[in-house]
């Protein structure tokens, strides 16, 4: 699992997936899948062995995902766990893509090599599940997996009632959020944080200079996207695409496509995450305020929150907060979450959690 997350923010929408070789209980090879579109990580464990010149012949492997066994960008790991005479292969997890789907175990042990697929109801597998719940969502659903985060005060409020929000939270507490950007595939806000904050919604991580940087979507349904906007001014080197309505102006359209803007017309949330499947894009960040928070959540289409929390009191009714809208009238309607984290970033505090009242 440790090797499979070195993989995190490079692989999208591929699946993090780590391999190890051990004979006689010594580990010989390892390797992961380190890039989209580069070798997987039982080929990567293989060119480690190879290079070193290490026969593999009676080895076991063990791996996070079921090994593939059909033509991507890569040739399927089936071929190469045979030639080079792997006898026990042991998975994690079963791999739900329909191009594999059992008929990887199936070729393996077609060619007289033992393999062990983990108890799916173990707690290691869970694990797994959790470490892969992008992939598994996405190819499961050909919709992205959808993540809401925002930072607030102990009093719930994410600006004051001038709107002022910069900053909330920490430096520490920021760099975390900016990883998070990396780990996505794409990251969402309504257009009134466009005009409010004029953000460039980038990654920028300390020592990481060429982090990958997520799509970036702005909810606009009257393309009021500024032209003069970081977002705009930068579209050729990021994409950006605005998410309109049918009655958005031709002239406008026409405008934000000359800036190297996409858009997108679409009539719902649930019709935009059908379209970003489509496109590929296997997840999504949102970061938008409360109206935008509420319309998700009502649409129940929120797979996950990270919820940034600092010890600092605004007050003022007239305050944001994280989500606006009628909200429940019933706490049993409340979402609630599984697989709950707490972490500090200095004096901030960091509560993560996944969506456990729908299937993911």
């Amino acid at each position: 699992m440790t090797l499979a997350q070195c993989g995190e923010g490079c692989v999208n929408p591929n699946p993090l997936v780590g391999a190890v070789i051990v004979r006689s209980g010594v580990v010989i090879g390892q390797g992961y899948h380190a890039r989209y579109g580069d070798l997987h990580a039982e080929r990567n464990a293989f060119r480690y062995t190879d290079s070193q010149h290490i026969d593999c012949s009676g080895a076991t492997m063990y791996v996070t995902l079921e090994p593939c066994c059909h033509h991507g960008h890569q040739p399927p790991c089936t071929e190469a766990i045979i030639e080079h005479r792997i006898a026990r292969v042991v998975v994690g997890l079963l791999d739900p893509n329909p191009l594999v789907a059992g008929h990887g175990i199936e070729i393996l042990r077609q060619k007289g090599i033992e393999v062990e697929v983990l108890d799916p109801v173990s707690p290691l597998a869970d694990e797994l599940r959790l470490q892969n719940r992008i992939f598994l969502h996405y190819i499961t659903t050909q919709r992205p997996w959808v993540v809401m985060k925002y930072a607030m005060t102990l009093d719930g409020k994410i600006c004051t009632s001038t709107g002022d929000s910069q900053w909330i939270t920490g430096a520490a507490a920021r760099q975390r959020v900016h990883r998070l950007r990396k780990s996505l595939s794409a990251i969402l806000c309504g257009i009134g944080t466009v005009l409010a904050d004029d953000p460039m919604l980038n990654t920028r991580i300390e020592g990481e200079p060429e982090a990958r940087n997520p799509i970036r979507i702005v909810l606009d349904h009257h393309l009021r996207l500024p032209l003069d906007s970081q977002l705009v001014r930068t579209a050729r080197e990021i994409p950006v695409i605005a998410v309109h309505d049918k009655d958005a102006s031709p002239s406008r359209i026409d405008a934000l496509h000359k800036a190297g803007v996409q858009t997108w017309c679409c009539s719902s949330l649930d019709d935009l995450l059908q379209r970003m499947g489509a496109e590929h894009i296997d997840s999504v960040l949102v970061e938008g305020g409360g109206t935008v928070n509420d319309s998700f959540l009502q649409a129940r289409l929120v797979n996950e929150v990270y919820a940034f929390v600092a010890p600092k009191l605004v007050g003022g009714k007239e305050a944001k907060t994280p989500v606006e809208g009628q909200g429940i009238e019933n706490l049993r309607d409340a979402v609630q979450f599984s697989h709950l984290e707490v972490e500090h970033f200095g004096q901030d505090v960091l509560l993560h959690g996944v969506v456990s009242t729908q299937e993911s």
